[in-house]
This record gives C-alpha cells, sequence and structure tokens, in this order.
C-alpha cells in the first residue's frame, strides 16, 4: 500500500533538526516527513542506540584475545550500524504514533509529522513495520543467542512511550531499552552473556539517566502544562547534583568493567586505559560545568555532546582490542 502524506500542510522543519541537515537537502520531498519520523535528521539518537552496540561488541572482542578484530567483528559492528538506525527509526515512529496529542502541546515537537498532520497514524505504522523488518533481516545474521536476546527487548521498546504516564522516571525505562544493545553485540560475538557485559549495560542505563534527564529538561515548562512526567521535574532546582550522581555511576561501573576485562594488563595497557578513563570523566564533568539548565540550546548541546561520551568508552575499548 502506498504511503501517503497529507496536503496543505506548512513544510516547516522541525524545532530541533539542524538547518542544513541531509534530510532536507538531498532527499525527494515526499520522502521527507516519514524520514523526519524516524530521526534521521536528528542522528543524536541513532549514536546513542548504537554505541552501547559497539561497547559490547568491542568488550567481547577484547576478551577474546585475538590481539584485534576478526572478520566477524567487523560485520557485527556494521550490521549494527545498519540495524540501530532502522530499529531508532521504527521506535521514534512507535513513540510518535502514542504521543501525538502531547507532541501537538508542545513547542518543540508539535511539527513533528504526525501532531502537524503531514503523516496520518496508518501510513506511520506501515512505515513502521518496513523499518523493523528490514532491521530483523540484518538481526537473522546474528547467531540465535543473540537473536533471543534482541528480541526479548521488544517488550521494552513497546513500554518506554506509556512510561511517561505513570512514573516520574521514563528515562530510567528509556535507559533499559537503548542499552539493550550490549547484551546483543557482546552476546553476537561471544555466543554468551557475563558479568562484565551487565556491568557494562548498568553503567549505559545510568548514562541515559544522565543525558536524558538533560534532555527533558527542554520541555520542562510544557511537560508541566500537559502533565507528562520527566526526572527533570522530579528533580527541580537539584537536577545538577543527580547529573553528578548519574554521571560518577556511569563512570564508576564502566571503569570497572574495563579493569575486570584487563587485570593482568601491562604497564603500558594500563597507562592507556587509566588515560581513556581520566578523558571520559573529564568530558562529562565538563557538559554538568557548562549546562545552563534554563536554555533549550545549552541543553540541546550538552544532549548532542554526549556522542563523545560515549565515543570516548568507544575508543578506549577499541585500544583494549589491540594490547
Amino acid at each position: 500500500m502506498k504511503l501517503t502524506q497529507k496536503k496543505d500542510i506548512p513544510f516547516d522543519q522541525v524545532a530541533d533538526a539542524d538547518e542544513r541537515n541531509w534530510i532536507d537537502s538531498f532527499f525527494p520531498k515526499w520522502t521527507v516527513p516519514y524520514l523526519r519520523l524516524s530521526r534521521a535528521d536528528r542522528p543524536a539518537g541513532t549514536w546513542l542506540l548504537l554505541i552501547p552496540c559497539w561497547w559490547g561488541i568491542l568488550l567481547a572482542a577484547s576478551e577474546k584475545n585475538n590481539f584485534g578484530l576478526v572478520t566477524h567483528d567487523l560485520w557485527l559492528l556494521t550490521a549494527c550500524t545498519i540495524g540501530a538506525f532502522l530499529m531508532r527509526g521504527a521506535g521514534c515512529t512507535w513513540n510518535d504514533i502514542l504521543d501525538k496529542d502531547f507532541d501537538r502541546l508542545v513547542e518543540r515537537t508539535r511539527l513533528r509529522p504526525i501532531p502537524s498532520g503531514q503523516v496520518g497514524i496508518f501510513s506511520a505504522l506501515i512505515w513502521m513495520t518496513i523499518q523493523a523488518l528490514l532491521a530483523l533481516v540484518v538481526l537473522l545474521t546474528f547467531n540465535k543467542f543473540s537473536i533471543l536476546v534482541a528480541i526479548s527487548s521488544l517488550f521494552l521498546v513497546f513500554i518506554y512511550p506509556f512510561s511517561k504516564r505513570f512514573t516520574w522516571w521514563p528515562q530510567l525505562f528509556l535507559g533499559f531499552t537503548f542499552n539493550w544493545g550490549v547484551l546483543v553485540g557482546y552476546s553476537a560475538s561471544k555466543g554468551e552473556l557475563s558479568l562484565t557485559a551487565f556491568i557494562i549495560y548498568a553503567a549505559g542505563v545510568s548514562w541515559t539517566l544522565f543525558y536524558d534527564t538533560i534532555y527533558a529538561l527542554q520541555d520542562i515548562k510544557d511537560d508541566a502544562h500537559v502533565g507528562v512526567k520527566s526526572t527533570a521535574r522530579l528533580f527541580g532546582k537539584n537536577v545538577k547534583i543527580w547529573l553528578i550522581l548519574f554521571l560518577l555511576i556511569f563512570w564508576f561501573l564502566a571503569s570497572t568493567a574495563l579493569f575486570l576485562n584487563k587485570t593482568n594488563q601491562s604497564l603500558m595497557g594500563i597507562a592507556l586505559l587509566s588515560f581513556g578513563i581520566f578523558l571520559l570523566l573529564a568530558h562529562l564533568l565538563n557538559q554538568v560545568r557548562t549546562l545552563d539548565i534554563n536554555c533549550t540550546k545549552s541543553c540541546m548541546k550538552a544532549f548532542k555532546s554526549n556522542r563523545d561520551t560515549g565515543l570516548i568508552l568507544v575508543m578506549t575499548l577499541l585500544v583494549l582490542c589491540f594490547i
């Protein structure tokens, strides 16, 4: 069935997309609402879903002591990149279908494709299904255990959009969902799960609490008006104290997993590992130091900088694969 776009709707840009993003610049106009629905014009979220997958793959690869990455691991890194793009798109589509009534009341989200009328609900459901099926094709190249691990995350994907209606901690549910890729990537590489994989997963959950609380600060007034709950609203004026707590938990757990992974490391290895861990902490603390919780642009800048946070840990894990 052909996807349709409603006519006579202003083709305005979504508030938090870059002015010259690749979707608006290079794709046919009729496709843009669907790609916006998938957040393809706002890649920060795709990075934040993808990076934990890479953590899991690289952690497993470093534990196998192959000195580097084998061809299978390189495929997993590529497959997870494709899968993260598709599943983030499917998840965002599902989220926007359920949140359409809230989104039209919030300034930052009112021009999203569904609340603005650019895409109908039925067409959105078709688009979501297409993305999920394409992701399934990629997933079927993994081992059976990791396929089961990945499929078990669908329950979290389903309930996350509802969490803001019944709890002040929707960011925690997002953390459980967005970091599941650690377990998928690790099990796809190693065929099993270990303590270090679960420690990195727990670290990622705390990291999501950190960056998504910052993200929620942008909508705190509108959320209060429409009745949407969030940790940003819950913490109020004490939000920076909580952010420091979350980043320290993330940093401590990630550091613990890395040192457990390489307990018999050479002095050079320990030095490189320590540098990566120090750089990670410095970057996180600088985010809190420069964050203006009352400024939307400052909150968005801090949120987006968490791609670099995740990549610092990726690079540290990559170093462990070669030492």
